[in-house]
């Protein structure tokens, strides 16, 4: 592996302030490969970026949380499908969103179809966000209802966009599962997570509220200012009042996310059986499409169709392409990303996994994508 090539890659985007720092890493089914930060946590500050400089990872969170509730479908607490709202009564019947009336007020009718976990796995569910579907984000204001992301249970109550099974939506409902794995466990998600994910795969830096002792290596967030430069933006973790996001709560480092990478490199290597990790990377939405998501926040996302080409799918916690992709990442790799531009997949042909974390919003901006662009086609060209 040409380590020279990709580190080049990376030195550059921070030199022409298309980023301002990153952690790249890659790893085989046995041992990391490769680890290279380049840049700064902070472009107010001279700290170096580390290569266990700690991330907000988002949307990252969601393979652990599907890990969780496949651990729990193993042992027979929950079922992939049968209803959910036998655990989750919120769930149970839900509204779906028709439109709205001429007075502005919403319209809604009882589901039809009895949501469960594999709905929620899989982004069928009906649920959205309110950062990506203007439908959602308009009964949200018209009822003042909260966000999901403000931790209130409240936020998660939203009505469903379509009939269950229907379509693909991006979505709250890995959410949802974590509250389910909350229920039957009788441990919060944190805990369970310590116990049953993290704590045995040694990722100690993982959790849902950065330490004191983490401090000096949190990267700032960032963003572009008038001139396309990038700045700091205020960006600090809050206590989730109500319930630990299973969606997007998660930080993490490099090392840490390589460590679940490998996991699933080795058909659970003992947290999953083999079977449920194969059916994590196999098609379980069968002729809908994944992968594209809409916005109506430009501020926090970019609208993004990872693989815009391809008829792309959706396993349990993973996206998958058909095909393969445009630097030679081999056809149904899995993969998915964090909000604040961090991105990682696992490429089974050829037995690695890798990742490129950065902190800038939008998810999406120009820099960051060119930057992880450069970074996985320096990586297939070197191998």
């Amino acid at each position: 592996m040409n380590e020279a090539m990709i580190r080049g890659v990376l030195e550059e985007a921070v030199a022409s302030g298309g980023i301002a720092g990153a952690v790249v890493a890659v790893t085989s089914a046995e041992a990391p490969v490769l680890e290279i930060a380049v840049g700064r946590q902070s472009v107010d500050a001279p700290a170096p970026m580390q290569g266990d400089s700690v991330f907000w990872i988002a949307s990252m969170t969601k393979a652990l949380t599907t890990v969780a509730a496949l651990q729990l479908v193993e042992q027979g607490k929950l079922s992939l499908d049968g209803p959910i709202g036998e655990v989750l009564p919120d769930l149970e019947t839900p509204l779906v969103l028709e439109g709205f009336g001429a007075d502005g007020a919403p319209l809604t009718r009882p589901v039809e179809t009895k949501l469960t976990l594999k709905h929620l796995l899989t982004h069928t569910s009906g649920f959205s966000y309110d950062f990506a579907n203007a439908d959602l984000a308009r009964y949200l204001k018209q009822t003042g209802s909260p966000i999901a992301a403000t931790g209130l249970k409240a936020g998660l109550r939203q009505p469903l966009m379509f009939e269950p099974g229907t379509r693909w939506e991006y979505s709250i409902g890995i959410d949802w599962a974590g509250q389910a794995v909350e229920a039957v466990s009788g441990m919060p998600l944190d805990a369970y997570f310590e116990a049953h994910v993290t704590g045995p795969l040694g990722m100690r830096d993982t959790v849902f509220m950065p330490r004191a002792d983490q401090a000096p290596r949190r990267v700032a967030m960032h963003k572009r200012n008038a001139d396309g430069g990038l700045e700091v933006v205020p960006f600090e973790p809050r206590p989730a009042p109500e319930f630990l996001a299973g969606g997007a709560g998660l930080f993490s480092t490099a090392p840490d996310y390589m460590a679940f990478l490998r996991m699933i490199l080795n058909q659970g290597g003992g947290l999953l059986k083999p079977e449920t990790v194969a059916a994590m990377g196999s098609n379980q939405i069968g002729a809908l499409r994944a992968g594209k998501i809409g916005s109506v926040n430009p501020v926090l996302t970019a609208e993004a169709d990872f693989y815009p080409e391809m008829d792309s799918k959706w396993g349990l916690g993973f996206l998958l392409n058909p095909e393969k992709g445009a630097f030679g990442r081999s056809p149904n790799s899995l993969a998915w990303a964090g909000l604040p531009n961090c991105y990682y997949w696992i490429d089974r042909e050829k037995g690695l996994g890798a990742l490129i974390l950065m902190q800038i919003l939008p998810s999406g901006d120009v820099g960051a994508l060119k930057a992880a662009a450069g970074f996985e086609y320096a990586l297939y060209a070197s191998l």
